[in-house]
């Protein structure tokens, strides 16, 4: 089925589930699992733990609903929904806030995950989205957390989440000069978005984990039997202060030419941190170099004055891209294209007024001055070095003034995101260990930030969020990349289990959802399909676990299906082929068997997911699964 009908069957049981769901509110916050419609409307005074105000002190809120509204400001404010199924909702409240001009943080809590947003001062009330949030089936408890407070809420919705359009991102490369083989990777990797998740790894630089490049490499190849499709390099040791050539370059030619491979690079790009002492062409020893914000590090590099010609910062600034452009060059003439991630994380800690809070020097005289910087480095590479193997990435996040540094759409091939929530802003509840979450909310805000017309990858990142949550949360990164090994926990770091659930991370890399590099196309450069292509990788260093042959939907059937051969696991609709109109079938029965019948044959075709247990909404998640290429076969256990 093409992915256009998938997404329009996907709404079509979005809406269907919604529909299964409940009908009529009940005593004070609580939704019953009768039979209540979303969207679901609660009034703020009727959650629990709240008081009901119709002013806030001699402050008048006319315009509100019901009774009054409540006044976030001791305990929390909570109430309980229940689901039929597992899903993606999103929760917004109607709200006021009139205690800080500058806005003021609040806090919502999904199961205990906590979500956050800053509410600007407004004595009107409006509609606040505080994020796409996943409701398991059963009772779920949504409370507004007092941890800044003095919120005004007149009401709270939950609504079923619009899944993503992916096909509204863009397969065209923002340089109208790119090369045949950058465009080709650029339509692969639209052609998998939205359906696999790339697997990618970064390698650290300098000398690698105890002199070998290829230690996390070797690492995940013996606990998977695969190799990651995309190779992750740092091209920071090319500067002008105390650059040596540890290779990096070679390394991403052979990774694509002789495996195969795709490669993607950041940039952490040095400066002097004594630059007023600094004479342009002078060698720096490397603990005398910065890539910190200016006020961490007591560097007197002044950003803003590398958009300002004639500086010693826009000279040095030349020179370093200059180098970099030399390298570039050298991939370019090779015929290889590259997913290239300069200037990353300019917007760590939110430094949005230039105050010196951001984590690099690229971003710590805001955004203004950040855009500047890459559109500079855009123009310069593509037009006086004449690169156009470059797929353009940026960094974001997702905070609310994150617009602000999109340098536009002209500029930029993908978004990315970098994940790290193992030790803090874990939002599972937990307090240690790898934290498996797809984060679907931060996925859907930067999927928002260009209304879809960008992919959306995770560039780096500690654990590999669950498959299961990926899936079911419509999270689709594009890609992901654990950061490198760092010669911590015994030496596996970011690989180790302090951050992977191993069984997890072996699961992904042998699910029918990741792309590993015996899986990219053999004609990849040469505008190849999403098709697999036949391993062609050196045998794993134990032997691999093979993923099942992924059948066709005509093919499928179970292997314990009688003799006879009369039941065809998902065929519900009995038209002799497995398909989502299946699944949606199967959710219209569930919703109302008598508007929508099965045929009794169907009905037993229908219980694919423990089968003998009833036709159930598990059974159309289990088709969904199979369309998706998750599963291989019907019928599916549990």
């Amino acid at each position: 089925m093409n992915s256009k009908l998938k997404r329009s069957v996907s709404a079509a049981a979005a809406s269907v589930l919604a529909a299964v769901s409940m009908t009529a509110a009940v005593p004070a916050a609580t939704v019953n699992a009768a039979d209540t419609s979303f969207p679901y409307t609660i009034e703020g005074e009727d959650m629990e733990g709240a008081e009901l105000w119709e002013k806030i002190y001699e402050n008048e809120l006319p315009g509100y609903s019901g009774k009054g509204f409540a006044y976030l400001t001791g305990g929390e404010l909570s109430f309980t929904v229940t689901v039929p199924e597992d899903g993606m909702y999103t929760v917004s409240a109607r709200a006021a806030q009139i205690l800080n001009e500058e806005g003021r943080f609040q806090t919502m809590a999904v199961n205990g995950s906590e979500f956050s947003k800053t509410i600007p001062y407004t004595k009107e009330w409006k509609d606040f989205e505080f994020g796409v949030v996943r409701l398991n089936k059963g009772e779920n408890t949504i409370s507004f957390l007092n941890k800044y407070g003095y919120m005004a809420i007149d009401s709270v919705t939950v609504k079923v989440a619009e899944p993503h359009d992916y096909s509204k991102a863009t397969d065209v490369c923002v340089d109208p000069k790119a090369t045949a083989e950058t465009q080709a990777l650029m339509k692969y990797l639209k052609s998998v978005y939205g359906k696999h998740v790339i697997a990618g790894q970064q390698e650290i630089y300098g000398g690698g984990h105890k002199n070998n490049y290829e230690w996390e490499n070797e690492y995940i190849q013996d606990l998977t039997g695969k190799l990651p499709a995309i190779r992750a390099l740092d091209f920071m040791n090319y500067n002008p202060l105390y650059g040596w050539d540890d290779n990096t370059t070679e390394r991403a030619i052979a990774w694509v030419k002789e495996k195969n491979g795709i490669i993607s690079a950041s940039w952490h790009i040095n400066v002097p941190i004594d630059f007023e002492g600094y004479e342009l062409g002078d060698e720096v020893d490397w603990q005398k170099c910065t890539y910190k914000n200016y006020q961490a590090s007591n560097s007197t590099f002044n950003t803003a004055n590398v958009l300002k010609e004639g500086t010693k910062e826009r000279a040095y600034f030349d020179e370093a891209m200059k180098m970099l452009a030399e390298q570039l060059k050298r991939l370019q003439d090779e015929n290889v294209p590259i997913i290239f991630r300069p200037l990353h994380e300019a917007q760590g800690n939110d430094g949005l007024y230039g105050d010196g809070t951001a984590w690099f020097w690229w971003g710590d005289r805001g955004p203004e001055v950040y855009k500047g910087l890459w559109k500079l480095l855009y123009t310069t590479l593509t037009e006086k070095y004449e690169l156009h193997n470059i797929i353009w990435e940026f960094n974001s996040y997702d905070y609310e003034t994150s617009p602000l540094w999109y340098p536009g759409d002209e500029y930029v091939d993908i978004v990315a995101y970098d994940k790290y929530n193992v030790e803090y802003n874990r939002g599972d509840g937990k307090t240690s260990g790898p934290n498996l979450l797809a984060i679907p909310a931060k996925f859907d805000y930067l999927f928002n930030l260009t209304n879809g017309k960008k992919m959306v990858s995770m560039s780096e990142n500690d654990t590999i969020p669950a498959v299961d949550n990926m899936i079911v949360e419509d999270a689709y990164w594009l890609y992901v990349c654990p950061w490198y090994d760092g010669g911590e926990d015994g030496g596996t770091a970011f690989l180790s289990e302090k951050y992977q659930d191993l069984d997890e991370f072996k699961k992904f890399y042998q699910s029918d959802l990741a792309i590993t590099l015996d899986e990219l196309p053999e004609d990849l450069y040469k505008g190849g399909s999403a098709t697999p292509a036949p391993a062609t990788t050196a045998p794993a260093t134990k032997p691999a676990e093979t993923k099942p042959a992924v059948t066709t939907a005509t093919a499928v059937s179970s292997t314990t299906a009688p003799a006879d051969g009369d039941i065809r696991y998902g065929d519900a609709n009995l038209d002799k082929d497995v398909t989502l109109a299946d699944a949606l079938l199967i959710l219209q029965y569930v919703a109302n068997s008598k508007k929508y019948p099965i045929e009794p044959q169907g009905i037993i075709n229908a219980d694919c997911f423990n089968s003998g247990d009833g036709v159930t909404a598990k059974d159309a998640l289990s088709i969904q699964r199979l369309d998706a290429k998750v599963i291989s076969s019907l019928p599916e256990k549990a």
